[in-house]
């Protein structure tokens, strides 16, 4: 190997390995009737690409907060969220948006599917926003990847919950982000229907080489992730395999 190519080599796995999720000291303050509550409380996490993270802790420690945080979907008191080179603060409700589009993907405990679209559409709609000209071709691949190839032209009322879920699923990495957040993905399902669903994330993710951020409750499920991230009462207590 000559020199040229053991720089490009070694620049190509730092790459892969470089931080796609900084936060640094996040601390999210809300108003409430009985006065402020603290939500996050001095967060600070890196999360690099292609790996596997679950998020765990009891109810109300901020979890699903700090999902929303990393996913600009919530704008933290103070501190820096830097996801996928980009500083949050930095970005308008439009440019979030964008930036939402081209790189996350989100899947939640509810479907979020419209009723009123077909399978097909549901996939279609975010690609048709971004100008994907191609929209209807990769939602239906994205639906043949899931197991759903047959069931296109059928709406959500007609599907099973898990038939939803892998709907979702398909939505979600449509676009093919480099990031997925998935909040309770089987917490609607049964026991075998949520271990499909929890087969095909993994499969997806590795397949995508995506980075997954899983909050669940479920230990069996965390354990499945290359690191546990351990929350209470708005604190980061645990960061481990």
């Amino acid at each position: 190997m000559n020199d040229l190519t053991s720089a490009n080599s070694t620049a190509s796995t730092s790459d892969a390995r470089a931080p796609i999720v900084e936060l640094v000291d996040v601390r999210l303050k809300l108003a409430s009737a009985a006065g402020e509550v603290n939500i996050l409380r001095g967060i600070n996490l890196t999360v690099r690409r292609g790996e596997s993270v679950a998020i765990v802790g009891p109810s109300g420690s901020g979890k699903s907060t700090m999902l929303m945080v990393m996913a600009g979907l919530e704008r933290p008191s103070s501190g820096l969220v830097r996801v996928a080179g980009q500083d949050l603060s930095a970005l308008d409700e439009d440019r979030l948006a964008l930036f939402r589009r081209e790189n996350v993907g989100i899947v939640f405990q509810a479907f979020h599917l419209i009723p009123t679209m077909t399978a097909l559409e549901n996939v279609a709609v975010p690609l048709e926003f971004a100008g994907d000209r191609e929209a209807f071709a990769r939602a239906r691949k994205g639906l043949e990847a899931v197991g759903l190839g047959h069931r296109l032209d059928h709406y959500p009322g007609q599907l099973s919950g898990g038939e939803q879920q892998r709907v979702a699923l398909a939505r979600a990495f449509a676009a093919e982000p480099p990031l997925l957040f998935a909040d309770e993905p089987t917490g609607n399902l049964d026991g075998a229907t949520g271990a499909q669903i929890v087969e095909l994330l993994f499969d997806l993710c590795a397949r995508r080489n995506a980075t997954l951020l899983l909050i669940t409750h479920d230990t069996d499920l965390a354990a499945r992730c290359e690191r546990v991230i351990h929350l209470h009462d708005g604190h980061v207590i645990g960061d481990g395999a």
